[in-house]
């Protein structure tokens, strides 16, 4: 069965609803294993790729991927981030990424975690700034495309992309966050606006620091993970969700969730949001800080 697809914002590319987020395989799979997950997720239809280097969290993800992209380029749409505010610095973590991803070009690249104390918006928007280096990457065709991405401060997402030509954001969107950062109200009303593309990150709360199940970035109660998918594909103009991934049964079960996607009602996600409600005072402002 086909997965749904959609257009990502003004870009224009199509992609499936279901993205695959690396972090997880590549901090607990072996190359064959990561490569064998990654193949399987293509063969069902999955093209949007969700990487970083090591020091960003995911491990030997780049590298496995690579050995994908060696054969399959042109089938993948991938995404690789940027974690550091110069101009220099950015472009050369780009050549760097794109040296572990055995390949010459992107299809996305994000400023990666605008809202972290070290990405100040004073550096980053600058003229020697990383959004400058990756505008001058993407006139030497390193990458397609420019996104922001972050998990925290959605204001400064808000004054960026209203001060900046941005393609993509990458946000965390969940019932129960939607209580806490909001980027849905905050920023991808205004985003929506200027047609931005929206990818929603961290759709099951993000990785539990210990004990429970052992789900990729997984902090909701597991009853609720069905209801969590479709309220993250139902924000407005959301084109899918990245989702970390490393088992077969993972892959499975999201799949699933994508090929049977439907909207939420008023009702349900009435209800959704209250149950959110309480998640976030549990969990609070778990991903930094507000403003």
């Amino acid at each position: 069965m086909t997965l749904p697809a959609r257009v990502l914002g003004k870009t224009g590319i199509s992609l499936p609803i279901l993205g695959f987020g690396t972090a997880q395989a590549g901090k607990r799979l072996t190359q064959r294993e990561a490569v064998q997950l990654f193949e399987a997720a293509l063969n069902a239809g999955v093209k949007y790729f969700d990487t970083a280097p090591e020091f960003a969290g995911y491990g030997k993800a780049q590298e496995q991927l690579g050995h994908l992209l060696k054969v399959r380029r042109q089938e993948i749409f991938l995404v690789t981030k940027c974690f550091d505010p110069t101009y220099d610095g950015a472009l050369k973590l780009l050549e760097r990424n794109l040296k572990e991803l055995q390949t010459d070009y992107a299809d996305l690249v994000f400023v990666h975690s605008l809202g972290a104390d070290k990405m100040d918006p004073a550096v980053v928007f600058s003229r020697k700034g990383s959004y400058r280096g990756l505008s001058r990457a993407k006139s030497l065709g390193l990458t397609k495309f420019i996104g922001l991405s972050g998990h925290n401060r959605p204001g400064r997402f808000t004054d960026a992309i209203q001060r900046v030509e941005a393609d993509v954001l990458l946000n965390v969107v969940n019932f129960a966050d939607r209580h806490t950062y909001n980027f849905e109200e905050q920023v991808w009303t205004v985003a929506n606006r200027l047609n931005l593309g929206l990818i929603a990150m961290k759709v099951f709360g993000g990785e539990k620091k210990s004990g429970g199940n052992r789900l990729s970035h997984c902090l909701m109660p597991l009853s609720h993970l069905d209801a969590a998918f479709r309220y993250a594909l139902s924000v407005p103009q959301v084109t899918c969700a990245v989702i970390g991934m490393a088992t077969p049964g993972e892959l499975k079960d999201n799949l699933r969730r994508a090929r049977t996607f439907t909207p939420l009602n008023d009702q349900e996600k009435k209800s959704l949001l209250q149950d959110g409600r309480v998640l976030a005072s549990q969990w609070g402002a778990h991903f930094g800080e507000l403003v």
